[in-house]
């Protein structure tokens, strides 16, 4: 019996991925998240799951870091991209940053149907225009690497330190204390080589999309 995981916010798109995903492996168990929250008890309520379709834009989750971050945590789950960002790098980026796959959500249904066979089947698939993108540079890399440091916890609390939550506010939506967001926070500075809250979230924007609005300058 296969097992896919579904992470994407927009209802039409999982219903067209559960029509195919069904056509293809008759039998199919899918489970679904529409924002980032949902999708860590996801992955930890089945973490053998055959494959973790994730759109890059989920809700709570920003650019390739929560790519980055589960496959820290669950470096068994296979992850495959589908997103509407489609340009080469993107792409390239995604490979780099441990996706198995990428399947734009241009893709027709036959396109899309070969492509969760073929990495149903351990190959991965991507575009054929990924040769044509620039992939995650140096900088990104280290970057990526000690995001991958972080706990489920503190990885939250950066996630929603991006979005622009004060410490207050984490706190409440965490129902935690606020000692304990600062704890976290001196924690995800020194993982991240900040020296204060701007910094990490300027060292966070590297991992962001290229026409992300919130990604400030690279540092």
């Amino acid at each position: 019996m296969t097992v896919l995981l579904i992470a994407d916010d927009h209802p039409l798109f999982r219903e067209a991925l559960r029509g195919v995903a069904a056509r293809t492996f008759p039998g199919t168990v899918i489970h679904e998240a529409d924002q980032f929250d949902r999708l860590y008890d996801l992955v930890e309520n089945y973490p053998d799951a055959d494959m973790l379709l994730l759109d890059l834009d989920i809700p709570g989750a920003h650019g390739f870091s929560a790519l980055i971050h589960l496959r820290a945590i669950h470096p068994q789950l296979p992850i495959v991209i589908v997103s509407a960002h489609e340009d080469p790098t993107t792409v390239r980026r995604s490979i780099d940053h441990g996706a198995l796959g990428f399947i734009p959500k241009s893709s027709d249904a036959h396109t899309l149907g070969f492509a969760l066979r073929q990495i149903l089947e351990g190959f991965p698939w991507v575009p054929d225009a990924i040769s044509e993108g620039t992939g995650a540079d140096e900088d990104e890399l280290r970057i990526a690497d000690r995001v991958r440091e972080l706990t489920p916890q503190q990885f939250r609390v950066l996630q929603m330190l991006n979005s622009g939550q004060l410490n207050k506010q984490i706190a409440y939506r965490l129902n935690v204390s606020e000692a304990t967001i600062k704890a976290h926070m001196t924690h995800i500075l020194r993982k991240l080589g900040a020296s204060n809250r701007t910094q990490a979230v300027l060292i966070a924007s590297k991992l962001g999309m290229p026409d992300d609005p919130s990604a400030g300058p690279s540092v």
